[in-house]
């Protein structure tokens, strides 16, 4: 512990020292990166405009100005911190000092990355789809290229022997065999990701927004072995904490006030009657079967338990700490945007429908029965920012 302790001060030192040279960096890290961007642009177009005094650069029909905060300096400082606390919250399962490697490997990724989205950014609005460019492109391409060096990160650090402290069981059944925590992180890694790609190739409607229910029902599909030996059973009681929720979460949305516009009515109205109600029957399918399901198998079901133990599972679902608790519901809240607070209290009261009895089924009825609310709320009263 003292060794790894040391390691963890000096890299959260090394993490003050950057995030005060910061500001002084965007600049010349915003030209390195305006460099690279034409790098790799000249290939694909001819005649790519590039004036290194604005930082702008495009082709014919489409050009980005890289401003100081496109730089990459903040996805390199976003993936320092996750390195830093990954590190430490898996620090027994890492050899000191060589996992060390991974924090600076991880930063020059995200800035290669931030580069290679600019550079996609430009060709796809140079193709024709502007709006997409700057609309689902530039909003998300940003967190699915974090999301994934995240996950090579995690991968490499427990998968490379030089840099893991203990060797990865090879179980005959594939990768994810013998790894409890997939099966509970898969379903709602797979809607995060469809749901990334869904806004990735949309221009404000997600039109795309079926294979959130795809691709979690072909998550659950997969581990469907392991998920049966929970107790799927639920009460009456669940339903009633899901409606409390549900008044909760109209309240807190009335006290917030004005809120942002919402694609969807303009989008759904374009388009012929046959098609809006598919559209809309997948949209209430996910939220009220797949999303709860796969939000309380992460957040109830896995996290709760596993900021007690990285042996999650030899934790029972009634065992919690005020820690945990708090950590998962505030996690769970931050997913809900401005409505956040209302999250993290939907968060509590779902943990506490599990923790009454210890069934997984409880809390995913109490969640089932908000968002069916919610929807039944939203498309009798118009209220699609609810949605």
């Amino acid at each position: 512990m003292g060794k790894v302790g040391a390691y963890a001060a000096i890299a959260a030192i090394a993490a003050c020292a950057l995030g005060n040279l910061g500001r002084s960096l965007w600049v010349p890290l915003a030209r390195l990166t305006f460099g690279l961007v034409t790098a790799l642009l000249r290939p694909f177009l001819g005649g790519i405009t590039a004036d290194p005094a604005s930082l702008t650069i495009g082709a014919a029909h489409f050009a980005v100005t890289i401003a100081p905060e496109c730089s990459g300096f903040e996805g390199a400082g976003l993936m320092l911190l996750f390195a830093i606390v990954w590190l430490w919250i898996c620090r027994r399962e890492c050899r000191f000092p060589q996992a060390l490697v991974l924090i600076p490997l991880g930063v020059l990724m995200a800035w290669l990355l931030n580069a290679l989205r600019i550079a996609a950014l430009i060709l796809i609005g140079n193709a024709g789809a502007e709006a997409i460019a700057a609309g689902g492109f530039h909003s998300q391409a940003g967190w699915m290229a974090f999301i994934a060096l995240a996950l090579g990160f995690s991968v490499a650090a427990r998968r490379v022997p030089w840099i893991s402290a203990r060797q990865p069981e090879r179980a005959p059944g594939g990768i994810f065999s013998g790894n409890p925590t997939a099966a509970y992180l898969m379903p709602f890694l797979a809607i995060l990701a469809s749901a990334m790609l869904s806004r990735a190739v949309s221009s404000g409607f997600e039109w795309l927004y079926p294979i959130r229910l795809f691709a979690a029902t072909a998550a659950l599909w997969m581990f469907r072995r392991k998920l049966a030996t929970l107790d799927w059973r639920w009460g009456w009681p669940a339903l009633a904490l899901g409606s409390l929720v549900f008044f909760l979460w109209l309240g807190l949305d009335r006290v917030l006030g004005p809120h942002l516009g919402n694609a969807m009515p303009s989008g759904l109205a374009a388009w012929p009657a046959p098609a809006r109600i598919g559209w809309l029957a997948f949209r209430i399918l996910a939220a009220v079967v797949t999303v709860p399901i796969a939000e309380e198998l992460a957040f109830r079901g896995f996290l709760l338990r596993r900021l007690i133990s990285s042996d999650f599972e030899s934790i029972g679902l009634r065992t919690f700490t005020y820690v945990s608790l708090l950590a998962s519901s505030l996690a769970f809240g931050m997913l809900h945007g401005r409505l956040w607070i209302a999250g993290a209290l939907a968060g509590l009261i779902y943990a506490f429908a599990l923790l009454r009895r210890g069934r997984i089924g409880d809390a995913v009825a109490a969640h089932a029965t908000t968002n069916a609310l919610l929807a039944a709320w939203v498309l009798c009263f118009n209220q699609w920012h609810l949605w």
